[in-house]
């Protein structure tokens, strides 16, 4: 997984109307968060955004794909993180959108306390 920095870039300006997102580079791959909570990643230049019951549907609608990769033992692992539409990188209103569903879809289910936790700062 690669992220060039021209694509973190046009991501980040995307998403300014959402609000003060951070960006962490991790594993070839870069985690976005905001109040310290991911709701979002790219890899090999493709926008993820996390996908949960709240939003699922949404995902569905467009046959967005969820994020996949391989395991050390070679396994096909898939998180909970679905293909951004792509009007997503052409459209501000879209982006903040999907964000602010991405955003609350991490704080929710099985992390929900743990995002809930950092969130707050208390973490």
């Amino acid at each position: 997984m690669i992220t060039s920095r021209e694509f973190l870039d046009l991501v980040l300006d995307q998403m300014a109307d959402f609000g003060c997102v951070t960006a962490r580079r991790m594993f070839g791959g870069v985690g976005i968060y905001r109040n310290g909570v991911m709701f979002a990643l790219i890899a090999d230049d493709v926008l993820y955004l996390k996908a949960a019951p709240s939003n699922i549907e949404d995902f569905d609608a467009e046959d967005l794909e969820p994020f996949t990769y391989r395991t050390g033992g070679g396994k096909k692992a898939v998180m909970s993180y679905r293909r951004a539409p792509l009007r997503c990188l052409e459209d501000e209103d879209s982006m903040t959108e999907w964000c602010r569903k991405a955003l609350a879809a991490a704080c929710e289910g099985p992390d929900r306390r743990r995002a809930r936790t950092r969130q707050s700062g208390s973490r």
